[in-house]
């Protein structure tokens, strides 16, 4: 009996997994990318000697990571070598205080609170504790579909209710637990993991701060692109393809069935089932045809509200820097900060700036004596009114003087080499990211679960969906779940 064909548009991370865990139970997977290397926002950038990763550089869930490949039928310890980051990252506040979270060490956790927020230490431990109510609740519910209203009154889902708090903001849940201002932000800061602000993202996604906590930060030796390098070398040696440099033009449906893909070479690309991992929005745009569409129309989903964007630098410099792995300076009025990045839509003269010195861990990502200096600062995604033409230089340079006076990058322009600057017009005209919102979808209540387009595509038999722009959401781990839930419901369906 002949192979099952499944194709996959797109080679991310969502992408890969499903690829890895079909290929194992038997499917014949043909990925097809765009790009000329693997992993889409969790490529690689390389500049000579010097390997950046494109996207993210926070490995959290390591557990999550390591059961898709245990679903492939590997070992991830046999393709990766992962080090925990510990102090997990520095945070540096606008008076120059400097607070360094750490998962290993719980009593010095408890003196740095008391240090710099004193009367706090007693809400860490309560807030550990009822945090992980809400997350031994709310994971089960994430690992699995919800493509119809039915799956909203699972037993699961009615015995999280009353522990989700969707109904408050993140940075309102914090105050239950700590008084003062700045410690919130240490652990509501996190939202912008979803591309949200803390005042308005729903207080279910305190178990993130909660995950780094419990669970610690992780780097792969590489970069994060590491992971997306051995997914692909599980998926061919489990007998799956992988085309680079292929560009799909478009879904080739027949009567309201995806069969395949129609290549930009012209070629048909056949299959039993296909697997969107493009960006959602720009998907329905431009692979998915109109006319195949009965709920995502891309009116609809033009309507829909989508995540902050980022700026980004990435340097090579001919120096080594003595600051942590990851560092992440906030603005001096944070909250201001915030709501123009969300609401008001326009540049912050006082940003906050995300650095990460990965060669604090990684010396195979520069040559000896040199280093990566990756930086991100949220901005308004491209619906803002922002010419960015000309912005960016004059950005750029707000954004070196602040790692240069608090971020511990002294002289950082004297030592740069080379460097790459993506904005969010470059997210969304060279990276294909829907209004360079590198978050995807917001998520909001209304955006999730049931809301959000669903693993098995409701406007089309036989496609499915996974990354981002679909269930649970945005976000390394969440995207290795969707590329499993989708994965699940092509080889067991709905169960």
């Amino acid at each position: 009996m002949a192979k099952e064909k499944v194709v996959i548009i797109g080679a991310g991370p969502g992408g890969l997994t499903a690829g890895m865990i079909l290929s194992h139970r038997g499917y014949d997977v043909e990925i097809f990318e765009t790009k000329d290397t693997v992993g889409g926002r969790n490529a690689p950038i390389k500049m000579g000697d010097f390997t950046f990763d494109t996207g993210p550089t926070f490995l959290m869930m390591k557990d999550v990571l390591e059961e898709m490949f245990e679903l492939s039928g590997k070992k991830a310890e046999d393709y990766l070598d992962i080090r925990e980051v510990d102090p997990m990252y520095r945070l540096r506040y606008a008076d120059g205080r400097e607070f360094f979270p750490s998962h290993k060490n719980r009593d010095w956790m408890i003196d740095q609170i008391e240090t710099l927020f004193p009367g706090n230490g007693v809400g860490y431990l309560i807030f550990l504790k009822r945090e992980q109510e809400k997350y031994d609740r709310l994971i089960p519910c994430l690992k699995v579909p919800y493509d119809n209203w039915t799956k909203m009154f699972s037993k699961n889902l009615r015995h999280a209710l009353p522990y989700l708090d969707a109904h408050i903001s993140l940075y309102r849940n914090l105050g239950r637990y700590f008084d003062d201002d700045d410690l919130k932000i240490a652990f509501t800061f996190q939202a912008k993991y979803l591309g949200m602000s803390p005042w308005e993202c729903p207080a279910s996604f305190a178990i993130i701060s909660l995950i780094e906590h419990n669970g610690g930060i992780w780097h792969p030796i590489g970069g994060l692109n590491a992971i997306s390098k051995a997914m692909a070398k599980v998926i061919e040696e489990n007998g799956g393809k992988i085309h680079l440099s292929t560009t799909v033009k478009e879904l080739f449906t027949e009567n309201g069935k995806a069969n395949g893909v129609w290549l930009e070479s012209g070629d048909i690309v056949q299959a039993d089932r296909t697997i969107i991992n493009a960006d959602f929005a720009h998907a329905m745009h431009n692979i998915a045809r109109e006319k195949d569409l009965k709920n995502w129309k891309p009116a609809k989903v033009r309507s829909k509200r989508y995540s902050c964007s980022t700026f980004m630098l990435y340097l090579a410099v001919d120096k080594l820097y003595d600051i942590p792995h990851h560092t992440i300076c906030f603005a001096e009025d944070y909250k201001k900060n915030v709501a123009e990045m969300a609401e008001s839509m326009v540049l912050s003269e006082d940003p906050s700036v995300y650095i990460q010195n990965a060669c604090r861990t990684d010396n195979t990502l520069a040559p000896e004596g040199k280093s990566t200096i990756y930086i991100l600062v949220p901005v308004p995604n491209t619906t803002a009114d922002i010419d960015w033409d000309a912005e960016k230089d004059r950005f750029r340079e707000i954004v070196l003087d602040r790692v240069e006076k608090r971020g511990g990058l002294t002289d950082i322009r004297d030592h740069i080499i080379e460097e790459k600057m993506i904005t969010p017009d470059d997210w969304r005209d060279e990276h294909n990211v829907f209004n360079g919102a590198t978050f995807n979808l917001a998520h909001n209540v209304a955006q999730m679960l049931v809301f959000r387009p669903h693993n098995r595509f409701e406007d089309i038999d036989n496609c499915y969906l996974v990354g981002g722009g679909t269930h649970p959401g945005s976000g390394l781990p969440t995207i290795y779940e969707s590329g499993r839930i989708t994965a699940d419901i092509i080889s067991h369906g709905d169960k």
